[in-house]
Order: structure tokens, then C-alpha cells, then sequence
């Protein structure tokens, strides 16, 4: 099969994911799949400046970035394999849009819950959202304690010593 460049374009299939998401852009995550090139740069600060056009949360692939530079600056969070200098598009070119993916051995499907941060991503099942989300909030509220008995403990830790 053929692929045609005018058909298959990283700005077509970006649109045609992003539009045919029924969640708010806000709480959206792109997910790219290498499909075995992960050191491959699947797109860089140009290409994904469009995420940042409608307003999405993040971006996750298995593959490489590029523009690093460029990607910290952007209102979303990116994960990935690494950071590519070269460009991509002479070795892997994108093909499908809302259709599921894997990701570093993990079935991924369109709607599904992704939290990503500076450690690495996860996909949370919808039977485990809620429980997830209270969790999280609970350990944010433990920690927000903890940070404020700490800042009391004073100039010593807080230890005082014992004659």
C-alpha cells in the first residue's frame, strides 16, 4: 500500500485526533506510537506547537522528540524515549488517528485516563479512576501537612538535644 503525503500528514492526523475527541482539550493527552522506531523523532517544537494551539494537556509517545528547548517552554507536558536531533519523517510517517496504540508493551485506547509527569506515564483503567483521583488528592493533602510541620520544626530540624 502505498502512502500518499498529501494524505498522511502529521497536521491532518492531528486535527483528525484531536477533533474526534469527545473529552475537553484540557484534559487531553496526544499519544504517538513509535510502531518500533523509538529512536525515531516523532515530532518536535513546530509540529507540536499545535498542542499547545488547542489547548492539550500532554503528549506521550514511545518514540524520540526533538527541540527540547522549544518543548519546555510549551504549556504541556511531553514524555518520551529521548531527545532526537534529526529530523523523523525520512523514516517513519503517521498513519492512523484515534485508534489504539501500544506503548511500551501497553495497550493504549482512545478515552483512556494517562497521568505522565518527570517518572514516566501511566494508564489508569476507568473501573480505577475515582479511586485513583482520591488517592492522589489525599496523598497531595498528607504531603501540603508534612511540608508545613516541617517549616515549624526550626533552625535544628526541629531535634533538640538532651542533657
Amino acid at each position: 500500500m502505498e502512502v500518499g503525503p498529501e494524505e498522511y500528514t502529521f497536521g491532518r492526523l492531528f486535527h483528525q485526533a484531536v477533533d474526534g475527541s469527545a473529552a475537553d482539550p484540557g484534559n487531553t493527552v496526544l499519544v504517538m506510537a513509535s510502531n518500533g522506531h523509538s529512536s525515531t523523532s516523532l515530532a518536535g517544537g513546530t509540529k507540536l506547537s499545535r498542542a499547545t494551539n488547542v489547548g492539550l494537556a500532554g503528549v506521550l509517545t514511545d518514540g524520540r522528540l526533538r527541540d527540547f528547548d522549544e518543548l519546555a517552554a510549551e504549556p504541556f507536558a511531553a514524555w518520551c524515549s529521548g531527545e532526537a536531533v534529526a529530523w523523523g519523517g525520512a523514516v517513519v510517517t503517521p498513519f492512523q488517528a484515534n485508534v489504539p496504540v501500544v506503548i511500551e508493551g501497553v495497550g493504549i485506547y482512545p478515552g483512556q485516563y494517562i497521568f505522565c509527569d518527570s517518572s514516566g506515564a501511566v494508564v489508569i483503567p476507568d473501573s480505577d479512576i475515582d479511586e485513583v483521583l482520591e488517592t492522589a488528592h489525599q496523598i497531595r493533602a498528607d504531603d501540603s501537612a508534612s511540608r508545613d510541620l516541617i517549616a515549624r520544626e526550626g533552625r535544628n530540624g526541629g531535634l533538640t538535644r538532651e542533657r
